[in-house]
């Protein structure tokens, strides 16, 4: 049976590329019937097309890939299965996704044919995620990480904020974090500067130890 899916991302140039990559690596299992690039029209595309399975990217705008959960949920009839498809892979992202109604978490290194094969697991009801990604929520649920505390601090910064911190505490330079973006080299300084001041930080060096502390890297 052919999975039909929505796939649903900030980005034109990765919703084109992930179409790709499925009609390659499975035409005859996955169909894609419809896209969308923030919260509304995520949710009027899934409610036009009543996909089976929706690629959910965790960071939109109008609220995220939680709100557009939220927002299907109060819908008459029987909402899809989610999968997160994120290049966030911090524990927070997870779990509050998790929590929110996703029944996966992928990152957006996965190859073509497991991204076809997570799909199509997801439909049939299992739950699947990257395997780093299956340790945060068993500590989650074990109570080993203090997701309250996480979200307080985290509530302070808009999401993008949340992408250019993440990537600059892992190391990468400004050009670096623009190019993975799809921002300017300007709009990732103006980012980065709100973040510390927001933070109450005052180096990359003790953001890095800060985001290292609440394990978001």
């Amino acid at each position: 049976m052919t999975v039909k899916v929505v796939v649903v991302d900030d980005h034109a140039m990765f919703r084109r590329g992930v179409t790709a990559e499925l009609e390659a690596a499975g035409s005859d299992v996955v169909e894609i019937v419809g896209e969308g690039e923030d919260v509304d029209t995520a949710v009027a595309t899934i409610a036009a097309t009543a996909p089976d399975v929706v690629l959910l990217d965790v960071h939109l705008p109008g609220g995220g890939g939680v709100e557009v959960m939220r927002k299907l949920s109060t819908m008459a009839g029987d909402p899809p299965r989610f999968l997160a498809l994120s290049v966030s892979d911090a524990a927070e992202d997870v779990i509050g996704t998790i929590r929110g109604g996703a029944r996966g978490y992928v990152t957006k290194t996965i190859t073509g044919r497991e991204l076809v094969d997570a799909i199509r697991r997801v439909a049939d009801g299992d739950a699947v995620f990257s395997p780093r990604l299956a340790g945060f929520v068993l500590d989650a649920f074990a109570g080993s990480i203090e997701v309250a505390d996480i979200d307080e601090d985290l509530d302070r910064l808009t999401e993008r904020e949340r992408e250019v911190m993440r990537l600059i505490a892992r190391g990468y330079s400004y050009k670096e974090v623009a190019k993975e973006l799809f921002i300017s080299i300007k709009t990732v300084e103006t980012h980065m500067s709100a973040v510390l001041r927001k933070l109450q930080l005052s180096s990359r060096h003790e953001l890095t130890k800060w985001a290292s502390d609440r394990r978001l890297l």
